[in-house]
């Protein structure tokens, strides 16, 4: 489990706890009142175990406070169902293959009137060529045990909301801040590598876009894992095992905050086409070695 949810879950159980503590009940009095048992009381305090919704139905009735504050109990099943949501397994997702996942972003995307993307290893999924996306998919694929006469579908389906980008009426805004060593990690080839660099060069120079690089020498903050900030009201961000989402507020907002310390270490404009230059020029002398 990422940090932000394992904290959220644990803000949660003490959120119960608090409950119980208000309403001046022992763990034992509140199991008798509930007929939850005493030792997962103890366990959902501490964060060791899920409660259900039933669960909390029971706890907020049991304590009085459901009473006092009708709107209660579906507040934190609803703060419950988003934590949970917080952290989703790759296995459980990846059932449904990755056809199913990229094609489901696309209503999310056109929505989405400022996109912000950090990207550390990889070129942003919306920027990505036909044949970069399929080898990254490829990658995912082997990772993850998925059947490879899928990547293909999957790479149209995400580069199908590219025209977001190129093509777009000026609704949809993009800040894209990715390190320098994007640039040069090669995908599918160095033919392919020089395709997508061209395809950055373009795309930097759209009014709807903006195309910050990180160089090494500007390191103030560390590289981390990539996130994406769908205007201010969601966050995604993926790992080895697991996807991380979240809309609350405060997670946001620590975000927010990390997008504008990687901002400050960029490169803009025609010093960030320079970098691109370099990226390919780097690119041609290894592939004639």
């Amino acid at each position: 489990m990422s940090e932000q949810a394992n904290a959220a879950r644990k803000a949660f159980a003490e959120r119960l706890r608090d409950i119980r503590r208000d309403a001046g009940h022992t763990g034992l009095e509140l199991a008798a009142r509930t007929g939850i048992n005493n030792a997962r009381i103890s366990r959902i305090e501490h964060g060791k175990a899920k409660p259900t919704e039933d669960d909390i139905r029971k706890w907020a009735i049991a304590c009085g406070v459901a009473r006092l504050i009708p709107e209660l109990i579906p507040e934190l099943i609803a703060v419950h169902r988003e934590v949970e949501q917080m952290w989703l397994e790759h296995r459980r997702e990846m059932r449904k293959g990755q056809v199913h996942i990229q094609s489901r972003s696309g209503p999310l995307y056109e929505d989405t009137e400022l996109l912000r993307v950090y990207e550390s290893t990889v070129v942003p999924g919306i920027l990505q060529t036909p044949r970069y996306a399929r080898d990254v998919l490829r990658i995912n694929a082997a990772i993850h045990g998925l059947p490879f006469e899928d990547v293909e579908r999957a790479a149209a389906a995400r580069t199908s909301r590219q025209h977001l980008v190129t093509a777009g009426t000026g609704r949809n805004r993009y800040f894209f801040l990715v390190e320098a060593s994007v640039l040069t990690f090669v995908h599918g080839g160095p033919e392919v590598m020089e395709e997508q660099l061209d395809l950055l060069s373009s795309v930097a120079t759209r009014p709807n876009v903006v195309l910050g690089i990180i160089p090494p020498g500007r390191r103030k903050v560390w590289a981390g894992e990539a996130f994406y900030l769908f205007d201010e009201r969601l966050v995604r961000s993926g790992y080895w095992s697991g996807a991380f989402r979240t809309r609350r507020p405060d997670d946001i907002a620590l975000y927010l905050k990390i997008f504008e310390m990687q901002r400050q270490q960029a490169v803009f404009g025609g010093d960030a086409r320079a970098l691109i230059q370099d990226a390919r020029g780097a690119l041609q002398n290894w592939s004639n070695s």
